[in-house]
């Protein structure tokens, strides 16, 4: 009996263990920003910002406008988060701020 019922705990304890575990990835979320990007002065600018933010871990689209000078981001927030695409984007030499909400929530 003893036995059984430790071996029901320790099923428990586990159970717990990787419900708390995964429980971050549950609430991760694709998410999708747009950045200004107002230092683009020719068209060679764009590439750069392109290439600067799809080596952020978790970009899985961007999109960058020289005319409009901003970039469109879809990014998981479970591996990244807005501060990283605009961190990416200044190493690169150019500042970037956020200029529209991510859809599906606000911005980090």
């Amino acid at each position: 009996m003893k036995t059984l019922v430790l071996a029901q705990v320790k099923k428990f304890i586990l159970a717990s263990i990787l419900v708390f575990a995964f429980a971050g990835a549950a609430f991760a979320a694709v998410r999708t920003v747009t950045l200004s990007v107002p230092g683009m002065y020719c068209e060679v600018c764009p590439i750069t910002v392109r290439k600067a933010l799809e080596k952020v871990p978790g970009v899985s689209r961007v999109n960058v406008s020289f005319e409009k000078k901003e970039a469109l981001v879809t990014f998981d927030d479970a591996s990244t988060s807005i501060k990283a695409l605009e961190d990416a984007t200044f190493e690169a030499g150019y500042e970037s701020t956020v200029k529209a909400p991510a859809k599906g929530g606000q911005a980090k």
